[in-house]
């Protein structure tokens, strides 16, 4: 019966109009829902009959579509339409060009990659605590009033003392740290900041910890799931980006190859993941 598409008219900066995009994914047959403000984007999906679910939104908008098409067993169509596009890079989709990720409608390769999960919220790219979600929840205070918040790389590159670390405590282990970070699959590091992933089908948390004093350190381990206690508690956390407050302890897994992404033939997982999803 098709497929639909959710718009998020407040992700989009830059690039196509909303009804640039609107027109582009009508043409291929694709259902438009252009969000208002009080819809509910997530029983909008749940309640909609088509056989594909699409979203063009930021990283939270995209969860919350990929949350009910794992809900409902269906392939979920990723258009990047938010400000910086974490997990459409990194799944390997053009995000200066997202009316040639509609091409999924139609003639879509199917790839299963994986998602965390922080209790049972799903998250994407990932979780994280300390200094920088603090600021996230900041930011959202901030955003109310129209100011603008600097990213995770400036303020990752401002921590240089001890006096910033949290106290957490990481699978029965005491850790100190800036910032803790639990990703969904192993991102790149390098000294100031974490970068993109390579991989989202490998089936690991990767946790990192950054180590404020003059310089950053980050460290690092994988695993499939993790337990996090913190002091505070409810925690300031963000998932994906979005501010959210959590129950100590966090419960955090993996859950591997549960999403179904369609993707363009010509975009999407690499050579290596094509070849570990066709030889299952």
């Amino acid at each position: 019966m098709g497929g639909v598409l959710f718009v998020n008219p407040s992700s989009g900066k830059g690039g196509p109009s909303v009804e640039e995009l609107a027109s582009a994914a009508q043409a291929l047959g694709v259902r438009v829902h252009v969000l208002e403000e009080d819809d509910d984007l997530v029983e909008l999906a749940r309640q909609a009959d088509e056989e594909v679910l699409g979203m063009a939104g930021g990283d939270g908008s995209l969860g919350a579509v990929a949350q009910v098409a794992i809900d409902r067993d269906l392939p979920f169509v990723c258009v990047p339409w938010g400000t910086r596009n974490h997990f459409a890079i990194d799944i390997g989709l053009d995000a200066d060009d997202p009316l040639s990720t509609l091409a999924a409608f139609g003639d879509g390769v199917e790839r299963r990659v994986d998602v965390g999960r922080v209790g049972e919220q799903l998250f994407l790219n990932n979780v994280s605590l300390g200094v920088y979600a603090r600021l996230v929840h900041r930011r959202e205070r901030k955003r109310q009033r129209r100011e603008t918040f600097a990213r995770l790389r400036a303020l990752l590159i401002s921590l240089k003392d001890r006096r910033r670390t949290e106290r957490f405590v990481v699978d029965g282990e005491p850790l100190r740290a800036s910032v803790v970070l639990v990703a969904n699959n192993e991102y790149r590091l390098d000294l100031f900041s974490i970068g993109e992933r390579d991989r989202v089908d490998e089936g690991v948390l990767a946790i990192y910890a950054a180590h404020g004093l003059r310089r950053l350190r980050w460290t690092e381990r994988k695993t499939t799931s993790v337990r996090i206690e913190t002091r505070r508690d409810p925690t300031h956390a963000a998932i994906d980006g979005e501010p959210a407050l959590l129950d100590s302890p966090l419960e955090l897994r993996v859950e591997p190859g549960a999403l179904r992404l369609l993707v363009s033939p010509e975009e999407g997982v690499d050579v290596e993941a094509t070849a570990s999803v066709e030889a299952e």
